[in-house]
Protein backbone atom coordinates (compact mmCIF):
# COMPACT_ATOMS: atom_id res chain seq x y z
CA UNK A 1 0.00 0.00 0.00
CA UNK A 2 2.70 2.42 0.91
CA UNK A 3 5.63 1.13 -0.89
CA UNK A 4 6.63 2.91 -3.93
CA UNK A 5 4.80 6.18 -2.23
CA UNK A 6 6.26 8.93 -0.41
CA UNK A 7 4.25 10.06 2.90
CA UNK A 8 4.24 13.14 4.85
CA UNK A 9 3.50 13.24 8.97
CA UNK A 10 2.53 16.51 10.91
CA UNK A 11 3.93 15.81 14.48
CA UNK A 12 5.77 12.87 13.26
CA UNK A 13 7.99 13.22 16.33
CA UNK A 14 5.57 13.00 18.35
CA UNK A 15 4.77 9.23 19.81
CA UNK A 16 2.26 8.42 17.19
CA UNK A 17 4.69 9.99 14.22
CA UNK A 18 7.65 7.64 15.72
CA UNK A 19 5.37 4.19 15.91
CA UNK A 20 4.36 5.29 12.55
CA UNK A 21 7.73 5.80 11.18
CA UNK A 22 8.45 2.01 12.82
CA UNK A 23 5.66 0.39 11.19
CA UNK A 24 6.22 1.92 7.52
CA UNK A 25 10.01 0.98 7.90
CA UNK A 26 9.05 -2.65 8.85
CA UNK A 27 6.22 -3.26 6.41
CA UNK A 28 6.66 -0.97 3.33
CA UNK A 29 10.26 -1.21 3.30
CA UNK A 30 10.04 0.08 -0.65
CA UNK A 31 8.82 3.27 0.76
CA UNK A 32 10.17 6.08 -1.76
CA UNK A 33 9.74 8.71 1.26
CA UNK A 34 8.77 9.49 4.42
CA UNK A 35 8.94 13.22 5.17
CA UNK A 36 9.06 14.10 9.39
CA UNK A 37 7.12 17.86 9.60
CA UNK A 38 7.34 19.23 12.79
CA UNK A 39 8.53 22.20 14.83
CA UNK A 40 11.18 20.68 17.35
CA UNK A 41 15.10 21.02 16.51
CA UNK A 42 15.95 18.72 19.36
CA UNK A 43 13.46 15.86 18.90
CA UNK A 44 14.31 15.49 15.04
CA UNK A 45 17.55 15.61 15.87
CA UNK A 46 16.93 12.60 18.31
CA UNK A 47 15.11 10.58 15.24
CA UNK A 48 17.90 11.02 13.62
CA UNK A 49 20.25 9.54 15.84
CA UNK A 50 17.70 6.45 15.32
CA UNK A 51 17.84 6.38 12.07
CA UNK A 52 20.69 7.68 10.24
CA UNK A 53 20.85 9.23 6.56
CA UNK A 54 23.29 6.52 5.45
CA UNK A 55 20.96 3.78 6.68
CA UNK A 56 17.37 5.04 6.02
CA UNK A 57 17.97 7.37 3.09
CA UNK A 58 14.10 7.43 2.15
CA UNK A 59 13.64 9.95 5.73
CA UNK A 60 13.48 13.68 5.22
CA UNK A 61 13.46 15.92 8.46
CA UNK A 62 11.41 19.49 7.86
CA UNK A 63 11.49 22.13 10.42
CA UNK A 64 8.05 23.23 10.42
CA UNK A 65 4.62 24.27 11.65
CA UNK A 66 1.37 23.73 10.78
CA UNK A 67 0.51 27.32 11.50
CA UNK A 68 2.68 28.18 8.26
CA UNK A 69 0.82 27.27 5.36
CA UNK A 70 2.93 28.04 2.47
CA UNK A 71 6.42 26.01 4.11
CA UNK A 72 3.79 23.19 4.54
CA UNK A 73 2.65 23.54 0.87
CA UNK A 74 6.30 23.28 0.11
CA UNK A 75 7.01 19.90 2.22
CA UNK A 76 3.93 18.15 0.36
CA UNK A 77 5.57 18.89 -2.96
CA UNK A 78 5.75 15.18 -4.40
CA UNK A 79 3.65 13.51 -1.43
CA UNK A 80 0.77 10.86 -1.76
CA UNK A 81 -0.39 10.84 1.63
CA UNK A 82 -0.69 13.41 4.66
CA UNK A 83 -0.94 11.62 7.98
CA UNK A 84 -1.99 14.32 10.47
CA UNK A 85 -0.97 14.08 13.76
CA UNK A 86 0.12 17.77 14.89
CA UNK A 87 -1.95 19.40 17.69
CA UNK A 88 -1.82 20.88 20.94
CA UNK A 89 -3.76 18.39 23.02
CA UNK A 90 -3.21 18.73 26.90
CA UNK A 91 -6.18 19.58 27.90
CA UNK A 92 -4.94 22.73 30.89
CA UNK A 93 -2.59 23.81 28.38
CA UNK A 94 -5.55 24.72 26.21
CA UNK A 95 -7.20 25.91 28.72
CA UNK A 96 -5.09 28.50 29.72
CA UNK A 97 -3.79 29.06 25.96
CA UNK A 98 -7.06 29.19 23.85
CA UNK A 99 -5.55 30.95 21.21
CA UNK A 100 -2.78 28.87 20.22
CA UNK A 101 -4.90 26.26 20.60
CA UNK A 102 -6.88 27.58 18.09
CA UNK A 103 -3.73 28.28 15.90
CA UNK A 104 -2.54 25.00 16.03
CA UNK A 105 -5.80 22.80 15.88
CA UNK A 106 -8.03 24.92 13.69
CA UNK A 107 -6.00 27.01 11.54
CA UNK A 108 -3.38 24.49 11.05
CA UNK A 109 -5.79 21.73 10.01
CA UNK A 110 -7.09 24.01 7.19
CA UNK A 111 -4.03 24.55 6.24
CA UNK A 112 -2.99 20.52 5.82
CA UNK A 113 -6.40 21.19 3.73
CA UNK A 114 -4.89 23.54 1.15
CA UNK A 115 -1.78 22.13 0.49
CA UNK A 116 -3.24 18.97 -0.27
CA UNK A 117 -5.99 20.77 -2.55
CA UNK A 118 -2.37 22.75 -3.86
CA UNK A 119 -0.37 19.59 -4.68
CA UNK A 120 -1.12 16.30 -5.78
CA UNK A 121 -1.77 14.59 -2.61
CA UNK A 122 -3.75 11.49 -2.91
CA UNK A 123 -4.78 10.49 0.82
CA UNK A 124 -5.40 12.26 3.90
CA UNK A 125 -5.43 10.30 7.51
CA UNK A 126 -6.29 12.92 10.14
CA UNK A 127 -6.04 11.75 14.07
CA UNK A 128 -8.84 12.84 16.10
CA UNK A 129 -9.71 12.15 20.07
CA UNK A 130 -12.57 10.76 21.73
CA UNK A 131 -12.59 14.48 23.20
CA UNK A 132 -14.25 15.74 20.42
CA UNK A 133 -17.40 14.01 20.83
CA UNK A 134 -19.42 16.15 22.91
CA UNK A 135 -16.50 17.88 23.83
CA UNK A 136 -16.87 19.61 26.77
CA UNK A 137 -13.31 21.23 26.95
CA UNK A 138 -11.45 23.65 24.39
CA UNK A 139 -9.46 20.82 23.06
CA UNK A 140 -12.18 18.80 22.06
CA UNK A 141 -13.90 22.04 21.16
CA UNK A 142 -10.96 22.51 18.45
CA UNK A 143 -10.25 18.45 17.56
CA UNK A 144 -14.19 18.18 16.58
CA UNK A 145 -14.24 21.55 14.47
CA UNK A 146 -11.24 19.27 12.71
CA UNK A 147 -12.97 17.26 12.07
CA UNK A 148 -15.50 19.08 10.36
CA UNK A 149 -12.83 20.77 8.21
CA UNK A 150 -11.68 17.13 7.22
CA UNK A 151 -14.63 15.91 6.22
CA UNK A 152 -15.95 18.96 4.34
CA UNK A 153 -12.65 19.12 2.22
CA UNK A 154 -13.90 16.26 0.52
CA UNK A 155 -16.86 18.56 -1.48
CA UNK A 156 -14.21 21.36 -2.23
CA UNK A 157 -11.44 18.84 -3.82
CA UNK A 158 -12.97 19.12 -7.72
CA UNK A 159 -11.76 16.79 -9.94
CA UNK A 160 -8.93 16.03 -7.94
CA UNK A 161 -8.24 11.80 -7.25
CA UNK A 162 -8.29 13.22 -3.79
CA UNK A 163 -9.61 11.65 -0.33
CA UNK A 164 -9.91 13.08 3.52
CA UNK A 165 -10.90 11.20 6.29
CA UNK A 166 -10.65 10.89 10.11
CA UNK A 167 -9.81 8.38 12.68
CA UNK A 168 -10.69 8.83 15.94
CA UNK A 169 -9.58 6.87 19.16
CA UNK A 170 -9.47 6.92 23.35
CA UNK A 171 -6.09 7.33 25.69
CA UNK A 172 -3.40 5.47 24.07
CA UNK A 173 -1.27 3.99 26.60
CA UNK A 174 1.97 5.12 27.64
CA UNK A 175 1.79 8.22 25.57
CA UNK A 176 3.16 11.03 26.66
CA UNK A 177 1.37 13.30 29.70
CA UNK A 178 -1.09 9.93 29.97
CA UNK A 179 -2.26 8.11 33.13
CA UNK A 180 0.15 5.23 33.16
CA UNK A 181 3.50 6.80 33.08
CA UNK A 182 1.85 9.36 35.32
CA UNK A 183 1.46 6.60 37.84
CA UNK A 184 4.51 4.30 37.10
CA UNK A 185 6.41 7.67 38.16
CA UNK A 186 4.70 8.49 41.32
CA UNK A 187 4.05 5.00 42.70
CA UNK A 188 7.86 4.76 44.42
CA UNK A 189 5.92 7.92 46.61
CA UNK A 190 3.29 4.88 48.01
CA UNK A 191 0.38 7.51 46.71
CA UNK A 192 -1.27 7.43 43.61
CA UNK A 193 -3.63 10.57 43.08
CA UNK A 194 -6.85 9.64 41.30
CA UNK A 195 -9.57 12.46 40.01
CA UNK A 196 -12.93 10.49 40.57
CA UNK A 197 -12.82 6.12 42.09
CA UNK A 198 -15.69 5.89 38.93
CA UNK A 199 -13.67 7.74 36.02
CA UNK A 200 -13.34 5.05 32.78
CA UNK A 201 -11.47 5.74 29.75
CA UNK A 202 -10.59 3.99 26.22
CA UNK A 203 -7.54 1.91 25.89
CA UNK A 204 -5.45 1.44 22.77
CA UNK A 205 -2.05 0.81 22.13
CA UNK A 206 -0.08 2.94 19.94
CA UNK A 207 0.46 -0.32 17.40
CA UNK A 208 -3.27 -0.11 17.26
CA UNK A 209 -3.57 3.43 16.49
CA UNK A 210 -1.29 2.92 13.38
CA UNK A 211 -3.08 0.11 12.32
CA UNK A 212 -5.95 2.03 12.23
CA UNK A 213 -4.76 4.69 9.81
CA UNK A 214 -3.28 2.11 7.91
CA UNK A 215 -6.59 1.02 6.87
CA UNK A 216 -8.09 4.26 6.85
CA UNK A 217 -5.52 5.00 3.72
CA UNK A 218 -6.54 1.83 2.11
CA UNK A 219 -9.89 1.67 2.40
CA UNK A 220 -11.53 5.43 2.94
CA UNK A 221 -13.71 6.58 0.20
CA UNK A 222 -13.39 10.08 1.51
CA UNK A 223 -15.51 11.64 4.10
CA UNK A 224 -15.43 8.89 7.43
CA UNK A 225 -14.83 8.88 10.80
CA UNK A 226 -13.04 5.59 11.94
CA UNK A 227 -13.54 4.47 15.24
CA UNK A 228 -11.79 1.02 16.44
CA UNK A 229 -13.75 -1.23 18.94
CA UNK A 230 -11.40 -1.01 22.23
CA UNK A 231 -12.03 -1.88 25.40
CA UNK A 232 -12.34 0.29 28.62
CA UNK A 233 -10.54 0.42 31.93
CA UNK A 234 -11.52 2.29 35.26
CA UNK A 235 -8.46 4.12 36.23
CA UNK A 236 -8.99 2.66 39.88
CA UNK A 237 -7.56 -0.47 38.38
CA UNK A 238 -4.86 1.05 36.50
CA UNK A 239 -3.41 2.14 40.09
CA UNK A 240 -4.25 -1.44 41.36
CA UNK A 241 -1.97 -2.68 38.17
CA UNK A 242 0.96 -0.35 38.66
CA UNK A 243 1.18 0.01 42.89
CA UNK A 244 -1.59 -2.63 44.20
CA UNK A 245 -0.15 -1.44 47.52
CA UNK A 246 -0.16 2.20 46.89
CA UNK A 247 -2.20 4.43 48.86
CA UNK A 248 -5.13 6.32 46.78
CA UNK A 249 -6.22 9.83 47.05
CA UNK A 250 -8.93 11.01 45.23
CA UNK A 251 -8.37 14.40 44.42
CA UNK A 252 -11.47 15.83 42.37
CA UNK A 253 -11.90 15.74 38.42
CA UNK A 254 -9.84 18.67 36.61
CA UNK A 255 -11.55 21.44 34.90
CA UNK A 256 -12.47 20.11 31.21
CA UNK A 257 -12.33 16.63 32.05
CA UNK A 258 -15.29 14.35 31.75
CA UNK A 259 -16.26 11.52 34.29
CA UNK A 260 -16.38 9.17 31.07
CA UNK A 261 -15.70 9.82 27.29
CA UNK A 262 -17.58 8.75 24.67
CA UNK A 263 -16.77 8.06 20.63
CA UNK A 264 -20.06 7.76 19.20
CA UNK A 265 -23.16 9.61 20.37
CA UNK A 266 -26.67 8.30 20.03
CA UNK A 267 -27.27 11.60 17.60
CA UNK A 268 -23.92 10.63 15.89
CA UNK A 269 -25.74 7.13 15.53
CA UNK A 270 -27.84 8.01 13.05
CA UNK A 271 -24.89 8.46 10.46
CA UNK A 272 -22.44 5.35 11.93
CA UNK A 273 -21.67 1.90 10.38
CA UNK A 274 -20.35 -0.64 11.60
CA UNK A 275 -17.23 -2.17 9.45
CA UNK A 276 -16.45 -5.41 11.61
CA UNK A 277 -13.71 -4.48 13.61
CA UNK A 278 -14.64 -0.77 13.28
CA UNK A 279 -17.33 1.89 13.36
CA UNK A 280 -17.47 5.05 10.60
CA UNK A 281 -19.49 8.30 11.46
CA UNK A 282 -20.49 8.81 7.56
CA UNK A 283 -20.44 12.83 6.65
CA UNK A 284 -23.64 14.71 7.31
CA UNK A 285 -23.63 16.70 4.21
CA UNK A 286 -22.08 14.64 1.03
CA UNK A 287 -22.40 16.01 -2.57
CA UNK A 288 -20.73 12.40 -4.17
CA UNK A 289 -22.01 9.52 -1.89
CA UNK A 290 -25.62 8.70 -0.27
CA UNK A 291 -25.29 6.57 3.09
CA UNK A 292 -26.30 3.51 0.82
CA UNK A 293 -23.34 4.15 -1.54
CA UNK A 294 -20.86 4.21 1.96
CA UNK A 295 -22.40 0.90 3.24
CA UNK A 296 -21.99 -0.98 0.11
CA UNK A 297 -18.83 0.26 -0.11
CA UNK A 298 -17.57 -1.42 3.15
CA UNK A 299 -20.14 -4.17 3.28
CA UNK A 300 -21.18 -2.55 6.38
CA UNK A 301 -24.10 -2.76 8.69
CA UNK A 302 -26.18 0.60 10.27
CA UNK A 303 -25.91 0.92 14.39
CA UNK A 304 -29.10 0.02 16.35
CA UNK A 305 -31.20 3.52 16.49
CA UNK A 306 -29.95 5.19 19.77
CA UNK A 307 -26.55 3.50 19.97
CA UNK A 308 -24.29 4.93 22.13
CA UNK A 309 -20.49 4.14 22.39
CA UNK A 310 -18.97 5.31 25.77
CA UNK A 311 -15.99 4.04 28.14
CA UNK A 312 -18.32 3.77 30.87
CA UNK A 313 -21.17 1.26 28.80
CA UNK A 314 -18.84 -0.66 26.87
CA UNK A 315 -19.08 -4.07 26.18
CA UNK A 316 -15.36 -4.84 26.44
CA UNK A 317 -13.05 -3.90 29.64
CA UNK A 318 -9.45 -4.45 30.77
CA UNK A 319 -8.76 -5.83 34.17
CA UNK A 320 -5.94 -5.64 36.66
CA UNK A 321 -3.90 -8.72 35.64
CA UNK A 322 -5.06 -7.59 31.25
CA UNK A 323 -3.50 -4.37 31.93
CA UNK A 324 0.02 -5.45 33.43
CA UNK A 325 0.00 -7.38 30.73
CA UNK A 326 0.42 -4.31 28.27
CA UNK A 327 2.02 -2.29 30.12
CA UNK A 328 4.50 -4.51 30.14
CA UNK A 329 4.11 -5.34 26.03
CA UNK A 330 3.00 -2.08 25.24
CA UNK A 331 4.97 0.50 27.39
CA UNK A 332 7.79 -0.55 29.03
CA UNK A 333 9.11 -4.13 28.87
CA UNK A 334 11.03 -4.18 32.39
CA UNK A 335 7.85 -3.13 34.16
CA UNK A 336 7.45 -5.28 37.07
CA UNK A 337 5.29 -5.41 40.12
CA UNK A 338 7.82 -3.62 43.13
Amino acid sequence: MLNEKSVLITGGTGSFGKKFVETILRDYPAVRRIVIYSRDELKQFELKQKYPEKEYPQLRFFIGDVRDGERLKRACEGIDVIIHAAAIKQVDTAEYNPDECVKTNIHGAQNVINAALATNVKHVVALSTDKACAPINLYGATKLCSDKLFVAANNIKGSRDLRFSVVRYGNVMGSRGSVIPFFMNRRSTGVLPITHEEMTRFNISLQAGVDLVMFAIGHHLGGEIFIPKIPSYKIVDVAKAIAPDAKIEIVGIRPGEKLHEEMITPTDAMNTIDLGAYYAILPSVSDRYTREDFIKYHNATPVPENFHYSSDKNTEWETVESMREKIKKFVDPNFEIE
